[in-house]
């Protein structure tokens, strides 16, 4: 038995070495980038990027040191994209690194391309003085009619236009041609791709692409299948010797996209072109920002002296802000919030993304967080306090599992969430504490709107004090206006004891301050919550009348 089991690990070492050894490639890799964050973000957006837009995401990946930048479409129709690219020369932005997409044909008719009119795209190029080139080229039956116009004619297409841009674009003419349909064309029609590659590698040096680049638009294609498109353009390069550019760019469907984009580096690529974020068509593409993280993490260390790799993941939230709106999803792999969180204890990963990117990674509090953890995030949140022991701690952990077995699904992350954890596990609810919270803003416009209208209840209680506008409400004004639904009796020592729990500095009187906490729990833990009373209703049954009854306890 023990012979078998050491043969069995002997053999395991071994395959999994030779498994592993493929990923040597990335660590050597000198990756070579194409951002093209101002065009894929904006594509499937309900809203397009304005010109202001459009110069905030440039400024955001010029950030991360990236040289080469595709800034425009352009088509008969003036878009944003004919003044920003004005705006950018006039500005004095090098030509050299700025791209533009153009069609290889200026129309298609009948399944048949004009082989004979410039393409709008490479004539308003040298309009605006741009030399750098990305021909789109399709090669499924579904575009052109390939018994009508043949290979041989589309390679006279190709090599057309390319001959056009060297021609009339200027001495510092770059060339791309993209194949934006390789899911159609490779499964019965390979020839087609490879053909084109081949007659780009046997043009003169002085007229070969500047590189090939190719796209999975779909996000269906298996990452080997993409992997192998690279080997085989890579080959017929090599072949040929044209030391051109290979760039992959896949789109997300099932999972796919950034294991393909590697799968595709290992294999022949020796780049990428996509936006720093997900962000595009349909459910997004493999960004940048997480296939060279990627990269690093495998100890690339060309990548780190290539490009400014501390500031890909604030360039990659701020560019989705630009574009959505919003926040990454929190789960958004490497620059979602949750991405540098620690989750089951304190001790930094091998690769700490959180050390990296020079952020702080926070204490993520779950079930499975331990005292260690709850008590830093106490401490993360709010300064240090004496009461901030193991000991309350360990109760909180109790509170939290405790809460699972009854059913009361909760969270304890938030500062609001963690503070009412501690009041129920015995804690103290301290001024510190509260000033701290007062600054937490709910989220939604309907979470402020139900809070204003809390306020609005307590202004006109506030009436009723000797005292008006201070920020407080006597006891029995609190309860008159608050309480009485919950307490049938102000003047019983219960209730009076139970009032104690939300007057935080011990001064007779409840501040708004210590009263809004609960109230932002309460939107917070449960933010469907639609009208005021069930608001106040949350507030009292599930935040305070708990913490009212630990006080009471307390006192015995």
């Amino acid at each position: 038995m023990a012979h078998k089991m050491k043969r069995m690990v002997a053999d395991y070492e071994k395959e999994a070495s030779k498994r592993l050894a493929k990923y040597q490639v990335l660590r050597d890799l000198d990756i070579f980038v194409i951002d093209n964050s101002i065009r894929e973000s904006t594509v499937g957006q309900l809203r397009g990027h304005t010109l202001e837009n459009k110069w905030a995401v440039f400024n955001e990946v010029k950030k991360c040191g990236f040289k080469h930048t595709i800034v425009a479409a352009f088509s008969h129709m003036t878009r944003v994209d004919d003044v920003f690219v004005k705006q950018l020369l006039e500005r004095g932005e090098d030509p050299e690194g700025l791209w533009a997409f153009s069609e290889i044909t200026a129309g298609i008719k009948n399944k048949l391309p004009d082989t004979k009119t410039v393409p709008v795209g490479i004539e308003k190029m040298k309009e605006t003085g741009l030399c750098c080139v990305i021909f789109e080229i399709d090669l499924g039956d579904g575009t052109y009619d390939f018994e009508k116009f043949t290979m041989k004619d589309m390679c006279a297409l190709v090599n057309k236009w390319n001959e056009w841009c060297y021609e009339n674009l200027g001495p510092k003419t770059k060339v791309l041609i993209n194949f934006r349909d390789l899911p159609d064309v490779m499964p019965e029609h390979a020839d087609r791709a490879f053909e084109v590659t081949v007659m780009l590698a046997n043009l003169p040096t002085n007229r070969r692409p500047f590189g090939v680049i190719y796209e999975e638009p779909g996000g269906k294609t298996l990452p080997e299948e993409c992997g192998l498109w690279g080997k085989y353009f890579r080959k017929i390069m090599d072949d040929y010797k044209w030391k051109g550019h290979l760039l992959t760019h896949v789109h997300e469907k099932y999972g796919y996209s950034d294991a393909a984009n590697l799968q595709t580096l290992m294999d022949g690529a020796n780049g990428i072109w996509g936006s720093i974020c997900t962000e595009g068509a349909a459910m997004g593409h493999a960004s940048s920002c997480v296939t060279l993280l990627n990269l690093i993490r495998l100890g690339n260390k060309k990548v780190l002296e290539k490009y400014n790799c501390s500031y890909l993941r604030r360039a990659a939230i701020n560019v989705t802000k630009i574009t959505t709106g919003k926040d990454p999803h929190p789960k958004q792999p490497v620059y979602g919030t949750r991405a540098v969180d620690f989750i089951f204890n304190l001790t930094p990963e091998e690769f700490d993304l959180a050390s990296f990117f020079g952020e702080k990674a926070p204490v993520r509090i779950t079930s499975l967080a331990s005292p260690e953890m709850i008590r830093q995030r106490m401490i993360d949140l709010f300064g240090e306090e004496e009461q901030f022991t193991l000991e309350l701690a360990h109760k909180m952990k109790e509170l939290i599992l405790e809460d699972l077995r009854s059913n009361r699904k909760e969270e304890y992350m938030s500062m609001v969430g963690i503070a009412l954890l501690l009041d129920r596990a015995g804690g103290k609810l301290s001024v510190k504490m509260r000033d701290a919270i007062d600054k937490f803003e709910v989220a939604s416009p309907h979470s402020k709107f139900l809070i204003a209208e809390v306020r609005k209840i307590w202004d006109e209680w506030d009436l009723q004090d000797e005292v008006h506008g201070d920020e407080m409400l006597q006891f029995d004004s609190f309860y008159n206006g608050f309480m009485a639904p919950y307490f049938s009796c102000y003047r019983c020592n219960d209730t009076i004891k139970a009032l104690q729990a939300i007057d935080m500095d011990s001064d007779g009187m409840v501040d708004w301050n210590e009263f809004e906490l609960y109230l932002k729990w309460a939107i917070n833990q449960y933010p469907e919550t639609q009208t005021v009373d069930e608001l106040l209703d949350i507030a009292f049954r599930k935040g305070l009348i708990p913490a009212m009854q630990d006080e009471f306890i307390k006192t015995q």
